[in-house]
Protein backbone atom coordinates (compact mmCIF):
# COMPACT_ATOMS: atom_id res chain seq x y z
CA UNK A 1 0.00 0.00 0.00
CA UNK A 2 1.46 3.42 -0.91
CA UNK A 3 1.93 5.96 1.89
CA UNK A 4 -0.73 8.66 2.18
CA UNK A 5 -0.11 11.78 4.24
CA UNK A 6 -2.42 11.93 7.29
CA UNK A 7 -3.90 15.33 6.47
CA UNK A 8 -7.17 14.91 8.35
CA UNK A 9 -5.36 13.61 11.42
CA UNK A 10 -2.88 16.47 11.48
CA UNK A 11 -5.63 19.06 11.05
CA UNK A 12 -7.61 17.52 13.91
CA UNK A 13 -4.55 17.63 16.17
CA UNK A 14 -3.73 21.22 15.32
CA UNK A 15 -7.25 22.57 15.72
CA UNK A 16 -8.62 20.44 18.57
CA UNK A 17 -5.67 19.21 20.65
CA UNK A 18 -2.49 21.24 20.11
CA UNK A 19 -4.19 24.65 20.20
CA UNK A 20 -2.77 26.05 16.97
CA UNK A 21 -5.29 28.93 17.10
CA UNK A 22 -3.29 30.64 19.86
CA UNK A 23 -0.20 30.66 17.60
CA UNK A 24 -2.13 32.23 14.71
CA UNK A 25 -3.56 34.79 17.16
CA UNK A 26 -0.10 36.24 17.93
CA UNK A 27 1.12 39.32 16.10
CA UNK A 28 4.19 37.50 14.83
CA UNK A 29 2.24 34.70 13.16
CA UNK A 30 -0.94 36.61 12.28
CA UNK A 31 -0.55 35.66 8.61
CA UNK A 32 -0.42 31.94 9.42
CA UNK A 33 -4.20 31.61 9.41
CA UNK A 34 -6.18 28.39 9.35
CA UNK A 35 -6.63 28.77 5.60
CA UNK A 36 -2.89 29.23 5.13
CA UNK A 37 -2.22 26.19 7.28
CA UNK A 38 -4.60 24.02 5.27
CA UNK A 39 -3.12 25.18 1.96
CA UNK A 40 0.45 24.51 3.08
CA UNK A 41 -0.36 21.07 4.46
CA UNK A 42 -2.26 20.10 1.31
CA UNK A 43 0.63 21.10 -0.94
CA UNK A 44 3.14 19.33 1.29
CA UNK A 45 1.01 16.19 1.20
CA UNK A 46 1.16 16.16 -2.59
CA UNK A 47 4.94 16.41 -2.49
CA UNK A 48 5.19 13.61 0.07
CA UNK A 49 2.75 11.23 -1.62
CA UNK A 50 3.71 11.78 -5.24
CA UNK A 51 7.43 12.58 -5.11
CA UNK A 52 9.00 11.37 -1.86
CA UNK A 53 7.10 8.18 -1.02
CA UNK A 54 8.03 6.42 -4.28
CA UNK A 55 11.72 6.94 -3.39
CA UNK A 56 11.56 5.20 -0.01
CA UNK A 57 12.06 1.67 -1.30
CA UNK A 58 14.62 2.79 -3.88
CA UNK A 59 16.81 4.28 -1.17
CA UNK A 60 16.69 1.04 0.80
CA UNK A 61 17.52 -1.23 -2.13
CA UNK A 62 20.10 1.07 -3.75
CA UNK A 63 22.12 2.67 -0.94
CA UNK A 64 24.31 5.71 -1.28
CA UNK A 65 27.90 4.74 -2.10
CA UNK A 66 31.35 6.32 -2.11
CA UNK A 67 32.92 6.28 -5.56
CA UNK A 68 36.35 7.86 -6.15
CA UNK A 69 35.78 10.25 -3.26
CA UNK A 70 32.29 11.27 -4.44
CA UNK A 71 29.10 10.26 -2.61
CA UNK A 72 26.73 8.83 -5.20
CA UNK A 73 23.19 9.07 -3.90
CA UNK A 74 20.27 6.69 -4.38
CA UNK A 75 18.33 6.78 -7.67
CA UNK A 76 15.76 9.56 -7.72
CA UNK A 77 17.05 11.31 -4.60
CA UNK A 78 18.52 14.21 -6.58
CA UNK A 79 15.17 14.90 -8.22
CA UNK A 80 13.35 14.43 -4.92
CA UNK A 81 15.63 16.86 -3.12
CA UNK A 82 15.27 19.38 -5.94
CA UNK A 83 11.48 19.25 -5.53
CA UNK A 84 11.86 19.86 -1.79
CA UNK A 85 14.22 22.80 -2.29
CA UNK A 86 12.37 24.42 -5.19
CA UNK A 87 9.11 24.17 -3.28
CA UNK A 88 10.57 26.22 -0.43
CA UNK A 89 10.13 23.43 2.09
CA UNK A 90 13.62 23.69 3.62
CA UNK A 91 12.98 27.28 4.70
CA UNK A 92 9.34 26.91 5.71
CA UNK A 93 9.88 28.32 9.22
CA UNK A 94 13.10 30.24 8.45
CA UNK A 95 13.13 34.06 8.77
CA UNK A 96 11.85 36.00 5.79
CA UNK A 97 14.98 38.17 5.96
CA UNK A 98 16.92 35.24 4.53
CA UNK A 99 14.33 34.02 2.06
CA UNK A 100 12.30 31.79 4.35
CA UNK A 101 8.53 31.67 4.60
CA UNK A 102 8.54 32.71 8.27
CA UNK A 103 5.76 30.28 9.15
CA UNK A 104 5.39 28.82 12.64
CA UNK A 105 7.57 25.88 13.62
CA UNK A 106 4.32 24.04 14.30
CA UNK A 107 3.53 24.09 10.59
CA UNK A 108 7.03 22.90 9.72
CA UNK A 109 6.70 20.14 12.31
CA UNK A 110 3.50 18.87 10.70
CA UNK A 111 5.20 18.93 7.29
CA UNK A 112 8.23 17.07 8.67
CA UNK A 113 5.85 14.45 10.06
CA UNK A 114 4.52 13.78 6.56
CA UNK A 115 7.95 13.88 4.93
CA UNK A 116 9.34 11.41 7.47
CA UNK A 117 6.54 8.97 6.76
CA UNK A 118 7.07 9.33 3.03
CA UNK A 119 10.87 8.88 2.92
CA UNK A 120 12.86 9.22 6.12
CA UNK A 121 16.27 8.86 4.44
CA UNK A 122 15.67 11.89 2.22
CA UNK A 123 13.82 13.95 4.82
CA UNK A 124 16.86 13.82 7.10
CA UNK A 125 18.74 16.13 4.74
CA UNK A 126 16.50 19.22 4.99
CA UNK A 127 15.93 18.57 8.70
CA UNK A 128 19.66 19.05 9.34
CA UNK A 129 19.70 22.21 7.24
CA UNK A 130 16.78 23.61 9.23
CA UNK A 131 18.69 23.13 12.47
CA UNK A 132 21.80 24.73 11.01
CA UNK A 133 19.78 27.73 9.84
CA UNK A 134 18.53 28.34 13.36
CA UNK A 135 22.00 28.01 14.87
CA UNK A 136 23.54 30.40 12.34
CA UNK A 137 20.70 32.89 12.63
CA UNK A 138 21.16 33.06 16.41
CA UNK A 139 24.93 32.76 16.73
CA UNK A 140 26.56 33.54 13.38
CA UNK A 141 28.36 36.76 12.48
CA UNK A 142 26.71 39.14 10.02
CA UNK A 143 29.11 38.03 7.28
CA UNK A 144 28.46 34.33 7.87
CA UNK A 145 24.75 34.98 7.77
CA UNK A 146 25.05 36.94 4.53
CA UNK A 147 26.98 34.20 2.76
CA UNK A 148 25.42 31.04 4.13
CA UNK A 149 21.85 31.66 5.27
CA UNK A 150 20.19 32.50 1.93
CA UNK A 151 21.71 29.41 0.33
CA UNK A 152 20.84 27.10 3.23
CA UNK A 153 17.30 28.45 3.50
CA UNK A 154 16.70 28.00 -0.23
CA UNK A 155 18.10 24.48 -0.17
CA UNK A 156 20.77 25.39 -2.73
CA UNK A 157 23.32 24.23 -0.13
CA UNK A 158 22.74 21.78 2.72
CA UNK A 159 23.96 21.64 6.30
CA UNK A 160 25.31 18.99 8.66
CA UNK A 161 26.33 18.77 12.30
CA UNK A 162 29.71 17.27 13.27
CA UNK A 163 29.92 16.32 16.93
CA UNK A 164 30.90 12.68 17.36
CA UNK A 165 34.44 11.31 17.17
CA UNK A 166 35.61 7.69 17.47
CA UNK A 167 36.63 8.17 21.12
CA UNK A 168 33.92 10.74 21.95
CA UNK A 169 30.36 9.56 21.46
CA UNK A 170 27.91 11.14 23.87
CA UNK A 171 30.88 12.45 25.90
CA UNK A 172 31.61 15.51 23.78
CA UNK A 173 34.13 16.77 26.32
CA UNK A 174 36.51 14.07 25.09
CA UNK A 175 36.71 15.37 21.51
CA UNK A 176 40.15 15.97 19.98
CA UNK A 177 39.44 17.97 16.83
CA UNK A 178 41.66 21.06 16.77
CA UNK A 179 41.17 24.60 15.50
CA UNK A 180 44.21 26.82 14.86
CA UNK A 181 43.62 30.57 14.34
CA UNK A 182 45.19 31.91 11.14
CA UNK A 183 45.18 35.58 12.07
CA UNK A 184 42.76 36.56 9.29
CA UNK A 185 39.50 35.55 10.95
CA UNK A 186 39.71 31.97 9.72
CA UNK A 187 40.78 28.78 11.47
CA UNK A 188 42.44 25.55 10.33
CA UNK A 189 40.29 22.61 11.43
CA UNK A 190 41.95 19.21 11.88
CA UNK A 191 40.34 16.02 13.13
CA UNK A 192 38.04 13.14 12.34
CA UNK A 193 34.26 13.03 12.84
CA UNK A 194 32.00 10.00 12.56
CA UNK A 195 28.27 9.38 12.04
CA UNK A 196 27.85 12.47 9.87
CA UNK A 197 24.44 12.17 8.23
CA UNK A 198 24.41 13.48 4.66
CA UNK A 199 28.12 14.32 4.95
CA UNK A 200 28.18 14.77 1.17
CA UNK A 201 25.96 14.34 -1.89
CA UNK A 202 26.60 14.40 -5.61
CA UNK A 203 23.60 16.64 -6.30
CA UNK A 204 24.67 19.53 -4.02
CA UNK A 205 27.04 22.32 -5.10
CA UNK A 206 28.08 22.77 -1.47
CA UNK A 207 27.68 21.04 1.88
CA UNK A 208 28.18 23.17 5.00
CA UNK A 209 29.53 21.43 8.09
CA UNK A 210 29.04 22.72 11.61
CA UNK A 211 32.09 21.30 13.40
CA UNK A 212 32.93 21.20 17.10
CA UNK A 213 36.66 21.64 17.75
CA UNK A 214 38.99 22.91 20.45
CA UNK A 215 41.08 26.09 20.22
CA UNK A 216 44.68 25.96 21.50
CA UNK A 217 43.63 27.70 24.73
CA UNK A 218 40.45 25.68 25.09
CA UNK A 219 39.96 24.21 28.55
CA UNK A 220 39.44 20.46 28.98
CA UNK A 221 35.89 19.21 28.80
CA UNK A 222 32.89 20.82 27.16
CA UNK A 223 33.74 24.34 28.36
CA UNK A 224 36.70 24.49 26.01
CA UNK A 225 34.81 23.59 22.83
CA UNK A 226 34.11 26.01 19.99
CA UNK A 227 31.90 25.75 16.92
CA UNK A 228 33.00 26.38 13.34
CA UNK A 229 31.39 26.63 9.92
CA UNK A 230 33.46 24.51 7.54
CA UNK A 231 32.07 24.31 3.98
CA UNK A 232 33.03 21.61 1.50
CA UNK A 233 33.75 24.33 -1.07
CA UNK A 234 35.08 27.73 -0.03
CA UNK A 235 32.76 30.58 -1.09
CA UNK A 236 34.32 33.18 -3.38
CA UNK A 237 33.78 36.94 -3.10
CA UNK A 238 30.27 36.64 -4.50
CA UNK A 239 29.35 33.74 -2.25
CA UNK A 240 29.57 31.10 -4.96
CA UNK A 241 31.19 27.76 -4.09
CA UNK A 242 34.83 27.91 -5.16
CA UNK A 243 37.87 25.76 -4.49
CA UNK A 244 37.58 22.52 -2.57
CA UNK A 245 38.28 22.77 1.16
CA UNK A 246 40.74 20.43 2.88
CA UNK A 247 38.16 17.89 3.97
CA UNK A 248 36.94 14.59 2.59
CA UNK A 249 34.69 11.62 3.17
CA UNK A 250 36.86 8.69 4.31
CA UNK A 251 34.07 6.13 4.08
CA UNK A 252 30.33 5.59 4.34
CA UNK A 253 29.02 3.42 7.15
CA UNK A 254 27.33 0.10 6.34
CA UNK A 255 24.17 0.44 8.40
CA UNK A 256 21.16 -1.49 9.63
CA UNK A 257 18.79 0.90 7.88
CA UNK A 258 18.41 4.38 6.39
CA UNK A 259 20.46 3.16 3.46
CA UNK A 260 19.47 6.10 1.29
CA UNK A 261 20.99 8.54 3.78
CA UNK A 262 24.81 8.54 3.49
CA UNK A 263 26.43 8.41 6.94
CA UNK A 264 30.01 9.58 6.54
CA UNK A 265 33.30 9.39 8.36
CA UNK A 266 34.74 12.87 7.75
CA UNK A 267 38.41 13.86 7.75
CA UNK A 268 39.33 17.52 8.28
CA UNK A 269 42.93 18.07 7.21
CA UNK A 270 43.62 21.71 7.98
CA UNK A 271 40.29 22.77 6.50
CA UNK A 272 39.35 26.43 6.53
CA UNK A 273 36.55 27.33 8.92
CA UNK A 274 34.91 30.33 10.57
CA UNK A 275 33.97 30.66 14.22
CA UNK A 276 30.27 30.51 15.03
CA UNK A 277 29.48 32.23 18.32
CA UNK A 278 32.15 33.21 20.85
CA UNK A 279 35.37 31.26 21.44
CA UNK A 280 34.75 28.30 23.78
CA UNK A 281 31.00 28.84 23.38
CA UNK A 282 30.48 25.99 20.97
CA UNK A 283 28.21 23.86 23.12
CA UNK A 284 25.67 26.65 23.57
CA UNK A 285 25.59 27.33 19.84
CA UNK A 286 25.46 23.66 18.90
CA UNK A 287 22.65 22.97 21.37
CA UNK A 288 20.54 25.49 19.47
CA UNK A 289 20.85 23.21 16.48
CA UNK A 290 20.51 20.02 18.53
CA UNK A 291 17.35 21.14 20.33
CA UNK A 292 15.77 21.99 16.99
CA UNK A 293 16.79 18.56 15.73
CA UNK A 294 15.54 16.73 18.85
CA UNK A 295 11.94 17.71 18.22
CA UNK A 296 12.52 16.97 14.53
CA UNK A 297 13.86 13.50 15.30
CA UNK A 298 10.90 12.76 17.56
CA UNK A 299 8.68 13.64 14.62
CA UNK A 300 10.73 11.33 12.41
CA UNK A 301 9.71 8.47 14.68
CA UNK A 302 6.08 9.56 14.46
CA UNK A 303 6.20 9.78 10.66
CA UNK A 304 7.60 6.26 10.34
CA UNK A 305 5.02 5.01 12.84
CA UNK A 306 2.31 6.47 10.60
CA UNK A 307 3.69 4.71 7.52
CA UNK A 308 4.09 1.40 9.38
CA UNK A 309 0.56 1.63 10.76
CA UNK A 310 -0.96 2.39 7.37
CA UNK A 311 0.71 -0.65 5.83
CA UNK A 312 -0.21 -2.94 8.73
CA UNK A 313 -3.84 -1.80 8.63
CA UNK A 314 -4.03 -2.41 4.89
CA UNK A 315 -2.54 -5.88 5.34
CA UNK A 316 -4.87 -6.75 8.21
CA UNK A 317 -8.00 -5.69 6.35
CA UNK A 318 -7.14 -7.63 3.18
CA UNK A 319 -5.29 -10.70 4.48
CA UNK A 320 -7.53 -13.72 5.05
CA UNK A 321 -6.23 -16.26 7.53
CA UNK A 322 -7.93 -18.57 10.01
CA UNK A 323 -11.59 -18.50 10.97
CA UNK A 324 -12.22 -14.80 11.18
CA UNK A 325 -15.79 -13.56 11.40
CA UNK A 326 -17.18 -10.45 9.74
CA UNK A 327 -15.03 -9.52 6.77
CA UNK A 328 -13.01 -12.70 7.09
CA UNK A 329 -9.75 -10.72 7.24
CA UNK A 330 -7.29 -11.02 10.11
CA UNK A 331 -8.38 -7.64 11.49
CA UNK A 332 -11.35 -9.54 12.93
CA UNK A 333 -9.07 -11.48 15.31
CA UNK A 334 -8.96 -9.89 18.76
CA UNK A 335 -5.18 -9.93 19.11
CA UNK A 336 -4.63 -8.35 15.69
CA UNK A 337 -7.21 -5.72 16.58
CA UNK A 338 -5.35 -5.12 19.86
CA UNK A 339 -2.06 -4.56 18.04
CA UNK A 340 -3.58 -2.17 15.53
CA UNK A 341 -5.41 -0.22 18.23
CA UNK A 342 -2.18 0.04 20.22
CA UNK A 343 -0.36 1.35 17.15
CA UNK A 344 -2.99 3.97 16.41
CA UNK A 345 -3.45 5.06 20.02
CA UNK A 346 0.25 5.49 20.71
CA UNK A 347 0.75 7.25 17.40
CA UNK A 348 -1.95 9.74 18.40
CA UNK A 349 -0.34 10.29 21.81
CA UNK A 350 3.17 10.81 20.43
CA UNK A 351 1.97 13.21 17.73
CA UNK A 352 0.01 15.21 20.29
CA UNK A 353 3.07 15.64 22.53
CA UNK A 354 5.29 16.71 19.62
CA UNK A 355 2.81 19.27 18.32
CA UNK A 356 2.27 20.56 21.87
CA UNK A 357 6.03 21.12 22.07
CA UNK A 358 6.08 22.89 18.69
CA UNK A 359 3.24 25.20 19.74
CA UNK A 360 5.09 26.04 22.95
CA UNK A 361 8.24 26.90 20.96
CA UNK A 362 6.22 29.17 18.68
CA UNK A 363 4.48 30.85 21.58
CA UNK A 364 7.81 31.41 23.35
CA UNK A 365 9.19 32.96 20.16
CA UNK A 366 6.10 35.11 19.55
CA UNK A 367 5.52 36.32 23.11
CA UNK A 368 8.90 36.12 24.83
CA UNK A 369 7.16 34.66 27.88
CA UNK A 370 9.37 32.49 30.09
CA UNK A 371 6.63 29.99 30.89
CA UNK A 372 6.24 29.05 27.24
CA UNK A 373 10.00 28.58 26.93
CA UNK A 374 10.06 26.41 30.04
CA UNK A 375 7.18 24.33 28.75
CA UNK A 376 8.93 23.78 25.42
CA UNK A 377 12.18 22.86 27.16
CA UNK A 378 10.41 20.31 29.35
CA UNK A 379 8.50 18.77 26.44
CA UNK A 380 11.51 18.51 24.11
CA UNK A 381 13.14 15.39 25.65
CA UNK A 382 9.72 13.76 26.06
CA UNK A 383 8.86 14.49 22.44
CA UNK A 384 12.14 13.08 21.18
CA UNK A 385 12.20 9.94 23.32
CA UNK A 386 8.53 8.99 23.22
CA UNK A 387 8.19 9.88 19.54
CA UNK A 388 11.08 7.65 18.55
CA UNK A 389 10.14 4.87 20.98
CA UNK A 390 6.69 4.92 19.41
CA UNK A 391 8.22 4.75 15.94
CA UNK A 392 10.19 1.67 16.95
CA UNK A 393 7.33 -0.02 18.80
CA UNK A 394 4.79 0.60 16.05
CA UNK A 395 7.17 -0.64 13.36
CA UNK A 396 7.77 -3.82 15.35
CA UNK A 397 4.05 -4.37 15.81
CA UNK A 398 3.63 -3.78 12.08
CA UNK A 399 5.95 -6.71 11.40
CA UNK A 400 3.96 -8.84 13.83
CA UNK A 401 0.67 -7.97 12.15
CA UNK A 402 2.17 -9.14 8.84
CA UNK A 403 3.22 -12.43 10.41
CA UNK A 404 5.84 -14.30 8.41
CA UNK A 405 5.53 -11.83 5.56
CA UNK A 406 6.66 -9.07 7.91
CA UNK A 407 10.01 -10.82 8.25
CA UNK A 408 10.29 -11.09 4.49
CA UNK A 409 11.71 -7.94 2.91
CA UNK A 410 9.27 -8.17 0.01
CA UNK A 411 6.49 -6.42 1.93
CA UNK A 412 8.64 -3.51 3.11
CA UNK A 413 7.37 -3.82 6.69
CA UNK A 414 10.88 -4.60 7.96
CA UNK A 415 12.32 -1.45 6.40
CA UNK A 416 10.31 0.74 8.74
CA UNK A 417 11.81 -1.07 11.74
CA UNK A 418 15.35 -0.87 10.36
CA UNK A 419 15.10 2.79 9.34
CA UNK A 420 13.52 4.12 12.51
CA UNK A 421 15.80 2.32 14.97
CA UNK A 422 18.55 4.94 14.81
CA UNK A 423 16.16 7.71 15.85
CA UNK A 424 16.27 6.34 19.40
CA UNK A 425 20.05 6.84 19.30
CA UNK A 426 21.04 9.95 17.37
CA UNK A 427 20.55 13.54 18.55
CA UNK A 428 21.14 12.26 22.07
CA UNK A 429 20.08 8.73 23.01
CA UNK A 430 16.72 8.35 24.66
CA UNK A 431 18.49 7.55 27.91
CA UNK A 432 20.24 10.93 27.68
CA UNK A 433 16.88 12.59 27.00
CA UNK A 434 15.55 11.05 30.20
CA UNK A 435 18.58 12.20 32.20
CA UNK A 436 18.05 15.70 30.82
CA UNK A 437 14.42 15.58 31.91
CA UNK A 438 15.14 14.58 35.53
CA UNK A 439 18.26 16.73 35.68
CA UNK A 440 18.20 20.11 33.95
CA UNK A 441 14.46 20.19 33.44
CA UNK A 442 13.74 19.71 37.16
CA UNK A 443 16.21 22.40 38.20
CA UNK A 444 13.26 24.82 38.41
CA UNK A 445 11.98 22.88 41.40
CA UNK A 446 9.46 21.09 39.21
CA UNK A 447 7.53 24.22 38.19
CA UNK A 448 7.23 23.29 34.50
CA UNK A 449 6.27 19.72 35.38
CA UNK A 450 3.63 20.81 37.86
CA UNK A 451 2.10 23.31 35.41
CA UNK A 452 1.67 20.49 32.88
CA UNK A 453 0.11 18.28 35.54
CA UNK A 454 -2.26 21.08 36.50
CA UNK A 455 -3.40 21.19 32.87
CA UNK A 456 -3.91 17.43 32.80
CA UNK A 457 -6.10 17.64 35.88
CA UNK A 458 -8.11 20.53 34.43
CA UNK A 459 -8.87 18.42 31.36
CA UNK A 460 -9.84 15.50 33.58
CA UNK A 461 -12.07 17.73 35.70
CA UNK A 462 -13.77 19.14 32.62
CA UNK A 463 -14.56 15.63 31.37
CA UNK A 464 -16.15 14.31 34.57
CA UNK A 465 -19.68 14.77 33.24
CA UNK A 466 -19.15 13.52 29.68
CA UNK A 467 -16.73 10.68 30.47
CA UNK A 468 -16.55 10.17 34.24
CA UNK A 469 -14.67 6.87 34.26
CA UNK A 470 -12.01 8.02 31.82
CA UNK A 471 -11.69 11.35 33.62
CA UNK A 472 -11.03 9.55 36.91
CA UNK A 473 -8.35 7.34 35.33
CA UNK A 474 -6.56 10.40 33.98
CA UNK A 475 -6.91 12.34 37.24
CA UNK A 476 -5.42 9.52 39.30
CA UNK A 477 -2.51 9.08 36.87
CA UNK A 478 -1.66 12.77 37.18
CA UNK A 479 -1.73 12.56 40.96
CA UNK A 480 0.60 9.55 40.98
CA UNK A 481 2.95 11.35 38.60
CA UNK A 482 2.86 14.44 40.82
CA UNK A 483 3.83 12.34 43.85
CA UNK A 484 6.71 10.75 41.97
CA UNK A 485 7.92 14.16 40.80
CA UNK A 486 7.93 15.24 44.47
CA UNK A 487 9.97 12.15 45.32
CA UNK A 488 12.54 12.74 42.58
CA UNK A 489 13.00 16.34 43.65
CA UNK A 490 13.96 15.17 47.15
CA UNK A 491 16.11 12.23 45.95
CA UNK A 492 18.49 13.77 43.43
CA UNK A 493 20.99 10.94 43.85
CA UNK A 494 18.40 8.41 42.66
CA UNK A 495 17.10 10.23 39.59
CA UNK A 496 19.38 8.57 37.06
CA UNK A 497 18.16 5.06 37.79
CA UNK A 498 14.53 6.11 37.37
CA UNK A 499 14.91 8.60 34.53
CA UNK A 500 13.75 6.44 31.62
CA UNK A 501 10.62 5.07 33.32
CA UNK A 502 9.78 8.56 34.61
CA UNK A 503 9.96 10.06 31.12
CA UNK A 504 7.81 7.31 29.65
CA UNK A 505 5.27 7.65 32.46
CA UNK A 506 5.07 11.39 31.84
CA UNK A 507 4.47 10.70 28.16
CA UNK A 508 1.78 8.17 29.05
CA UNK A 509 -0.08 10.74 31.15
CA UNK A 510 0.27 13.49 28.54
CA UNK A 511 -1.02 11.03 25.96
CA UNK A 512 -4.02 10.35 28.17
CA UNK A 513 -4.78 14.05 28.33
CA UNK A 514 -4.62 14.32 24.53
CA UNK A 515 -6.89 11.33 24.02
CA UNK A 516 -9.45 12.68 26.46
CA UNK A 517 -9.40 16.05 24.70
CA UNK A 518 -9.96 14.24 21.41
CA UNK A 519 -12.83 12.24 22.87
CA UNK A 520 -14.56 15.44 23.96
CA UNK A 521 -14.03 17.15 20.58
CA UNK A 522 -14.33 14.22 18.22
CA UNK A 523 -16.70 11.54 17.02
CA UNK A 524 -17.45 8.09 18.42
CA UNK A 525 -14.35 6.59 16.79
CA UNK A 526 -12.12 8.97 18.73
CA UNK A 527 -14.06 8.27 21.90
CA UNK A 528 -13.52 4.53 21.48
CA UNK A 529 -9.80 4.99 20.80
CA UNK A 530 -9.49 7.21 23.88
CA UNK A 531 -11.17 4.56 26.00
CA UNK A 532 -8.75 1.95 24.66
CA UNK A 533 -5.74 4.13 25.50
CA UNK A 534 -6.89 5.19 28.95
CA UNK A 535 -7.94 1.67 29.98
CA UNK A 536 -5.24 -0.40 28.26
CA UNK A 537 -2.12 1.74 27.84
CA UNK A 538 -2.28 4.48 30.47
CA UNK A 539 -2.11 1.96 33.37
CA UNK A 540 1.50 1.28 32.38
CA UNK A 541 2.36 4.46 34.27
CA UNK A 542 1.84 2.67 37.60
CA UNK A 543 4.68 0.19 37.11
CA UNK A 544 6.88 2.82 35.47
CA UNK A 545 6.55 5.20 38.41
CA UNK A 546 7.17 2.38 40.86
CA UNK A 547 10.49 1.85 39.07
CA UNK A 548 11.26 5.56 39.16
CA UNK A 549 10.72 5.66 42.95
CA UNK A 550 12.71 2.50 43.66
CA UNK A 551 15.96 4.41 43.63
CA UNK A 552 19.40 3.43 42.41
CA UNK A 553 20.28 0.80 45.03
CA UNK A 554 18.60 -2.20 43.38
CA UNK A 555 20.12 -1.29 39.99
CA UNK A 556 23.67 -0.68 41.17
CA UNK A 557 23.59 -3.71 43.48
CA UNK A 558 23.85 -5.88 40.36
CA UNK A 559 27.61 -5.86 39.86
CA UNK A 560 29.54 -6.27 36.59
CA UNK A 561 30.63 -9.66 37.93
CA UNK A 562 26.98 -10.61 38.45
CA UNK A 563 26.23 -9.71 34.85
CA UNK A 564 29.12 -11.80 33.59
CA UNK A 565 28.39 -14.87 35.75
Amino acid sequence: MPYRSPLAELRFHLHHVAGYAQVAATERFADATSDTLDAVLSEAARLCDEVMAPLNRSGDLHPARLENGVVRTSPGFAEGYRAIAEGGWVGLSAPTDWGGAGLPLTVATAVNDMMSGACLALQLNPLLSQGQVEALERHGSPELKRVFLPRLVSGEWSGTMNLTEPQAGSDLGALRARAEPQGDGTYRITGEKIYISWGDADFLPNVCHMVLARLPDGAPGTRGISLFMVPRNLPDGDGHPGERNALRVLKLEHKMGLHGSPTAVMAYEGATGWLVGPPHGGMSAMFTMMNNARLGVGVQGIGVAEAAFQQALDWATTRRQGRAEGSGAIVEHADVRRMLATMKADLFAARAIALDCAVALDMASATGEAQWAARAAFLTPISKAFGTDTGHDVAQLGIQVHGGMGFVEETGAAQFARDVRVTQIYEGTNGIQALDLVGRKLMDGGEAAYRLLDEVERVAQGARTAAPQLAELLWQSAETLRETTDWLLSHAEDRGAGAVPYLRAFARVLGGRAHLQAALAGDEARQRLAAFYLRRLLPEHVSLLAQARDGAASVMAVTPADLAS
